[in-house]
């Protein structure tokens, strides 16, 4: 997990656990009180393309990263292979999505009063036998899922807070990451699998992603 600086240079945020090589951070998202949370989920040593492949020294997890001492917790190890995860608006709740070989959900947490763990995990969403990847939120509480399923359900698809669908945005292939951009935070990015699509939505996201 590396930080790049404002003159281009980058800075490690973190490597290791307890002297054990992480498996590849995914998604990462800095939340109000600058702490950064990362999911490890093992992409970068299943092959060749996106890292080594090797042996896995450790379980999938979630990590917290302090922001002033740089120190890094388990926030989250309940799952099987932890991947896009997004705060709500007032930053009390972590929607984290889980992709397994078989059943493929999005878990719902509350954060702990210290910023720090996550508890209470409970069902948002079963996408299986599709799958969510990134997601990000908007202020209204809904989130933005990219989503893969096959034709006629790739793209994104929007859920409301209680985990009922209210929306997608078909695309010709599958999507992983959803970011909200520009001045208001009104241009939903969808990185594809082959190409980067841009779209002025109603909706405005959560302040950092």
């Amino acid at each position: 997990m590396t930080r790049t600086e404002h003159d281009g240079t980058t800075t490690v945020l973190a490597d290791r656990w307890k002297g054990k090589r992480l498996t590849k951070p995914d998604d990462a998202v800095v939340k109000s009180d600058g702490s950064t949370g990362f999911s490890d989920n093992g992409a970068g040593i299943r092959g060749n393309c996106l890292g080594d492949k090797t042996l896995r020294e450790m379980p999938f997890r979630v990590y917290r990263i302090d922001d002033t001492t740089g120190a890094m917790i388990i926030a989250l190890d309940d799952m099987e292979r932890p991947n896009g995860f997004c705060f709500s608006p007032d930053d009390r709740l972590r929607r984290v999505v889980d992709t397994p070989s078989v059943r493929r959900t999005t878990r719902v947490y509350d954060v702990a009063e210290d910023s720090k763990a996550l508890r209470n995990g409970r069902l948002l969403v079963d996408a299986t036998p599709g799958y969510t990847d990134g997601i990000r939120c908007d202020m209204q509480g809904d989130v933005w899922c990219g989503f893969s399923c096959g034709e006629g359900q790739d793209g994104v698809a929007v859920f409301a807070p209680d985990g009922e669908m209210i929306g997608r945005i078909l695309l010709p292939e599958r999507c992983a990451k959803v970011r909200f951009g520009g001045a208001r935070r009104s241009r939903l990015f969808m990185t594809a699998s082959q190409s980067v699509c841009v779209l002025y939505v109603e909706a405005q996201g959560v302040l950092g992603g």
